[in-house]
């Protein structure tokens, strides 16, 4: 590879982003470094002058950024940019960023692939709203290399106080959000100022010059010791082969290594790996773009996350993030959008909103209680919830799983990063049965915890349609029986789903698991001599009489909670009928999927002809009877 100037260009590579308010002067730095590094291919400057000269106009070192007629008669930059240039030390991509706010959507595609950042500011204008907005983003995305660029100090007459005035302001700033710049520069980038070479016009400063700022920038090391993940972006079929492409983002991976396909949970074993023009070889690492062959020909799509075995990314329904949105419309509660996540694409919405920030006061957003969404250029804390499983990572500690971005329609709406929290992880050994396992029983038994308790142990199964009165039903039953001074729990469908469930989505198969591991909690619930009452639409009746087998004969109710579904319908206290028939919802029970009523059920209760109360009461004498035949009675 060759420079424009016919020397050979350094190897070493890093990927920079410029922001900045608009008309702080971004494109016209970029060109004026271009210049003054050596950077423009021969001639490139005068025909730009002479372009000028024939339309009549000034030239413009921002011309060189401006290839479009249109960016010139708006005179702002519209798009996202790579331009490459090089010093001695290394090639660098400049990622130029708009600053406008009808453009800074774009900072999310151009800062979440940068190292580091330019962050210019008009001396003349000072610290500006986007100012601080692009600091919250990119500390958000996690670029920690930061030089702020004080541009036209030729408009304050190259005035120190007026450049400390705007660093202390600046810089203070940045610290509440936890960021400290590597070094602040004063520059003129018309004139040229403090770009390649010191000032004349500021002997009053003494610290680097652009570029030295630049080479003094630390290269980010590939994450090569991090877990692995790749991600899949296509399946390639050659012959009888099946290569699965995509970019190894972290960690690696070698010839005979066991892998694991996250969130399908399918495994196999990396039979070679393909390359493109490059040589062959039996590994690959983070950074590389490659195709893997398997031994076993199991079925794998388009945004899979493969990973080792032993270290598996999260793979759940529902995670907090923090997110920094753009689009016109809020980002509100009760709609869909799409997350994407590396290669997976998946329908999302807000589950909890924790808190929303204005980003450029880092003041808390004061709604009231049925105002949920976010606006625009405001952060939010929150719990977002997906439609199916997704893999993912905290973006702490693996960045390219850890950053996702949310589309409203056809437009990048708001991006964001996954936070901590206390997310259970599923290994692939859980789902291989031992034959070394056996069941643990205690000092004390079944029958002394019932004459503790006074009375036996029990689940009470209820089913039926979504808005029946199932949870209603149950919590007035808890409340009874508590009243009693009997022990009772209510295992309720949405609890479930926030850890328990949380892996698992709407699917047939993923509500056969959800209605499997809720029959065996049941039952250790029952096994304690607790009366176990669940909630659930559990809408297939294998899986019920599988929750029905597990449990001691005469220990398991089933109660149909029995409402038609257009008095279902009518109730819709969570509006859940309306975006299924509005086609919002898939596979909603009773509307798109379909619900098995019990054959026989232990109880029967018709709500839209009983009250709750009366439901409770029948359940109650019911408990009454069952348990007299027994020597404890309820």
């Amino acid at each position: 590879m060759s420079s424009p100037n016919g020397s050979l260009a350094p190897t070493e590579q890093l990927k920079i982003v410029i922001v900045g308010h608009v008309d702080h002067g971004k494109s016209t730095f970029v060109g004026r470094l271009f210049h003054d590094t050596g950077s423009l291919p021969e001639g490139k400057l005068e025909q730009l002058q002479g372009i000028a000269e024939r339309r009549g106009v000034p030239f413009e070192w921002a011309n060189l950024m401006d290839a479009l007629q249109s960016e010139r008669d708006q005179n702002i930059t519209i798009d996202t940019a790579q331009i490459w240039f090089q010093t001695k030390k290394r090639q660098y991509v400049i990622i130029d960023a708009p600053g406008h706010k009808e453009f800074l959507k774009n900072m999310i595609t151009g800062a979440a692939n940068a190292e580091a950042a330019l962050l210019l500011i008009d001396a003349h204008e000072g610290v500006q709203e986007n100012s601080r907005r692009h600091g919250y983003l990119l500390n958000l995305l996690g670029i920690r290399q930061i030089a702020v660029l004080v541009n036209k100090m030729d408009l304050e007459n190259y005035s120190q106080a007026k450049f400390d005035q705007i660093e202390a302001e600046y810089r203070t700033w940045l610290r509440t959000i936890g960021v400290e710049p590597t070094v602040f520069v004063p520059i003129a980038a018309k004139q040229g100022d403090n770009i390649a070479s010191q000032s004349p016009n500021m002997a009053w400063w003494q610290g680097p010059t652009v570029l030295q700022t630049l080479d003094n920038f630390k290269m980010s090391e590939l994450p090569k010791n991090q877990p692995l993940r790749f991600p899949i972006q296509d399946i390639y079929r050659f012959d009888e082969r099946r290569i699965l492409a995509g970019r190894v983002e972290s960690g690696s991976i070698k010839v005979g290594d066991r892998i694991v396909f996250s969130p399908s949970n399918k495994t196999s074993t990396v039979k070679t790996i393909e390359r493109w023009n490059a040589p062959a070889s039996d590994s690959a690492a983070a950074g590389e773009s490659i195709g893997i062959t398997l031994t076993e020909q199991i079925f794998v799509t388009r945004g899979a996350i493969a990973a080792r075995e032993f270290a598996p990314p999260f793979e759940l329904s529902s995670f907090k993030a923090r997110l920094f949105w753009l689009g016109k419309q809020p980002f509100a509660k009760g709609k869909l959008y799409k997350l994407k996540l590396a290669s997976q694409e998946v329908e999302c919405q807000i589950e909890a909103i924790e808190r929303v920030i204005d980003a450029s006061t880092l003041e808390t957003v004061s709604r009231k209680q049925n105002e949920l969404f976010v606006g625009r250029y405001e952060v939010a804390e929150l719990t977002l919830h997906t439609k199916a499983p997704i893999a993912f990572d905290v973006h702490t500690d693996i960045v390219p799983t850890g950053r996702f971005v949310i589309v409203d329609g056809f437009d990048v709406a708001g991006g964001g990063i996954v936070a901590a929290d206390n997310y259970p992880r599923r290994t692939h050994d859980s789902h291989t049965k031992s034959n070394n396992i056996y069941w643990s029983h205690g000092k004390v038994t079944l029958q002394q915890r019932e004459l503790r308790n006074g009375h036996c142990g029990y689940v009470l199964w209820m089913t039926g349609l979504s808005s029946a009165g199932k949870s209603t039903i149950a919590t007035e039953l808890e409340r009874e029986l508590f009243n009693l001074g009997r022990q009772a729990y209510v295992l309720d469908g949405d609890n479930i789903r926030h850890g328990l469930g949380a892996d698992l989505g709407f699917s047939p198969k993923d509500r056969a698991e959800n209605i499997r591991r809720v029959g065996q909690v049941a039952k250790l619930f029952a096994d304690a001599g607790i009366i176990c009452i669940t909630a659930f639409i559990s809408p297939y009746r294998a899986d019920r009489d599988l929750a029905r087998q597990v449990m001691p004969e005469g220990r398991f109710i089933e109660v149909f909670v029995n409402a038609p579904l257009e008095v279902c319908e009518k109730r819709d206290p969570k509006g859940l009928y309306a975006k299924a028939r509005a086609k919002q919802i898939k596979d909603f029970t009773g509307i798109s999927a379909p619900y098995e009523a019990p054959s026989n059920p232990d109880v029967e209760l018709r709500t839209d002809q009983l009250t709750p109360a009366e439901c409770v009461a029948q359940l109650l004498e019911y408990l009454h009877i069952h348990a007299s035949d027994t020597a404890i009675s309820i």
